[in-house]
């Protein structure tokens, strides 16, 4: 099957290995990749020392007549972290949360207001640990319309969807690099998608769902 193809019950069979272990800890499904994913991937020297603070994402495929798509938003200009990124909606994992599923989809509920009932969580991503400290887990879910999206004006310019097909094709994904602040050379993944710039985590994220929608 052309992977750029796949269909609902194809990724219900990939994804179902790491359904059952939707609330377990780290979990990496390339060997290569000793623990874990994330920016050290491509720069060793930012893997952050722990303490580690756990998050969560929804990363919603969304089930349209016309194709599947992935739901992203954009964040706000004026935030202090990450201002006008590309990200899942999200966020840290708090003390009230029940576990990293519960706080994937409160946050989801806050940050777009897609309610949780709508969301058919079928597994997870391989844990992503961000520069800046978080270990994040991915959760993927099936989101059937019609339904109700009200962003969170502070935190979330933009609620957009991205044909899964563009995700799932490869040469899509771009290895790009940039000088930081400090003059080093910084490696990431981007997936270019018309006016939005996906890239970094987000963009890692995207290329590992592809990869376990593959097979590799």
């Amino acid at each position: 099957m052309n992977v750029v193809e796949i269909d609902i019950d194809e990724i219900r069979r990939r994804l179902k290995p790491t359904a059952t272990a939707t609330q377990v800890g780290r979990r990496a499904s390339n060997p290569q990749l000793l623990e874990v994913r994330g920016d050290h991937n491509l720069n060793p020297d930012l893997r952050p020392k722990p303490p580690l603070t756990p998050a969560a994402v929804l990363v919603p495929l969304i089930l349209r007549p016309e194709g599947m798509t992935v739901l992203l938003t954009k964040r706000t200009a004026h935030l202090a972290a990450h201002a006008g990124q590309i990200s899942f909606p999200g966020g840290r994992v708090e003390e009230t949360d029940e576990n990293s599923v519960a706080a994937a989809l409160r946050e989801t509920e806050e940050e777009i207001g897609l309610a949780r009932d709508h969301v058919e969580i079928i597994g997870r991503l391989d844990t992503y640990i961000v520069r800046t400290g978080f270990e994040v887990t991915p959760f993927v879910g099936f989101v059937t319309p019609p339904f109700t999206i009200k962003p969170d004006e502070f935190e979330v310019a933009e609620v957009f969807e991205v044909p899964l097909a563009f995700i799932l094709d490869p040469a899509n994904h771009q290895r790009q690099s940039r000088i930081d602040f400090g003059g080093v050379k910084r490696e990431f993944w981007a997936i270019p998608h018309g006016d939005y710039f996906i890239w970094g985590a987000t963009a890692g994220m995207l290329v590992n769902l592809y990869e376990l929608l593959r097979g590799s």
